[in-house]
């Protein structure tokens, strides 16, 4: 089973991802996904990760084709540390493996929406 398979939910029309991932991929799995991927950092207890699921799905409404990755965070995990996660939730944009924009606790839908849009190419 591939990363992308694994970590991705479709719901209605969208990729958007509800729950934490199972499966927490190594960063090289990360470096070589192809297209459009937002991480996000998150903890299930953090109330800045709950705040910002319904900003999240806003979002995600005019970017279908965007992978979508929950990523359980906490201190000494690899993923994590290896982009440098400090708050939560924090959002990496990622187009084909590379970082492209950052949020960390983003307060608003549009400043989510106008960073996917800098990675979904294909609109």
């Amino acid at each position: 089973m591939t990363i992308a398979s694994m970590c991705t939910v479709q719901l209605d029309d969208r990729m958007f991802q509800t729950d934490y991932t199972a499966h927490v991929p190594e960063r090289t799995e990360v470096d070589q996904l192809a297209g459009p991927t937002l991480l996000e950092f998150g903890s299930p207890g953090c109330g800045h990760c709950r705040a910002a699921q319904p900003l999240l799905a806003s979002a995600f409404t005019a970017h279908p084709g965007v992978r979508h990755i929950k990523i359980a965070d906490a201190s000494g995990r690899p993923l994590g540390r290896s982009f440098k996660v400090k708050l939560w939730p924090t959002l990496v944009f990622l187009r084909d493996g590379h970082e492209i924009e950052r949020l960390v606790r983003p307060r608003d839908a549009s400043s989510i929406a106008d960073a996917i849009a800098l990675i979904d190419v294909t609109e």
